[in-house]
């Protein structure tokens, strides 16, 4: 009964055209051929469905014992007697040595007219610290006032001066910046009205507060209850800490921000 409720209906007494819906041509990137001549290009195995048809190895070609150790290459027999070849024979007992052969340098005479034109040598300065004659080297012992005679001995390295300036010019900012922020921060007196005027306000902040508080439930059974007590009871304690405050204290200054 439903069903046949559901199809009898005004709207369809009278015949309906159906609309084919109109089919959109296929699209097709301008880039297309591009596309697949770089694909054809970057072509690989193992890139995309997996590895390439080779040739198995054999069953017979197993890892064999010691095979992966490096191995010497076989000593040829010809090797050995080369090598004899190429080192110079033992002189036979027949043989005799050059024998005359004298030169007519006079090395004595050389000798002397060496010495006599050469430069003598200085000896190296040492020092001796013990009795039983220990000694060492004068140049290298520390004893030499070697480095007090520089020309730059005494005076302040050049990094140095520029760490200073630069020390010197931080410090110079980060004063400038702090008188700067204090004088921002500069402290302000509250006039006598001003004061009063804030005062007669938390007062009657107070008031507007403790007339919600009386106002309340004296069953407190829900948690928005609760929490709406809390928080009334929390403004209440601060107003009253500020009043005391201000009460206190005739002279307030306050700070710019």
């Amino acid at each position: 009964m439903t069903a046949l409720c559901a199809q009898e209906s005004i709207y369809n007494l009278l015949p309906r055209v159906e609309e084919k819906p109109i089919k959109l041509p296929r699209y097709i990137s301008t880039f297309r051929a591009s596309v697949k001549h770089e694909i054809e290009e970057n072509r690989a195995p193992w890139k995309t469905m997996g590895p390439p048809k080779i040739e198995v190895p054999s069953p017979k070609n197993f890892l064999q014992k010691h095979s992966k150790e490096p191995k010497l290459p076989h000593r040829k027999r010809d090797e050995g007697r080369k090598r004899l070849l190429t080192i110079p024979s033992v002189p036979h007992v027949t043989d005799h040595p050059l024998m005359g052969i004298q030169s007519k340098k006079n090395f004595i005479n050389t000798n002397a007219a060496d010495v006599i034109m050469g430069v003598a040598k200085k000896p190296q300065p040492i020092c001796v610290d013990t009795r039983q004659g220990h000694k060492y080297l004068l140049e290298t012992s520390g004893l030499v006032p070697k480095y007090i005679n520089k020309k730059d001995y005494g005076l302040t390295p050049k990094y140095v001066i520029k760490r200073s300036e630069e020390v010197k010019r931080a410090q110079e900012e980060y004063d400038a910046y702090v008188k700067e922020t204090l004088r921002q921060k500069a402290m302000k007196r509250l006039s006598d009205e001003e004061r009063e005027s804030l005062l007669q306000g938390l007062k009657k902040n107070w008031e507007e507060v403790h007339h919600e508080f009386q106002g309340l439930s004296v069953d407190i059974d829900t948690l928005p209850k609760k929490i709406r007590k809390e928080r009334l009871e929390a403004q209440m304690k601060q107003l009253e800490h500020d009043i005391s405050i201000i009460e206190k204290h005739k002279i307030i200054y306050i700070a710019n921000k």
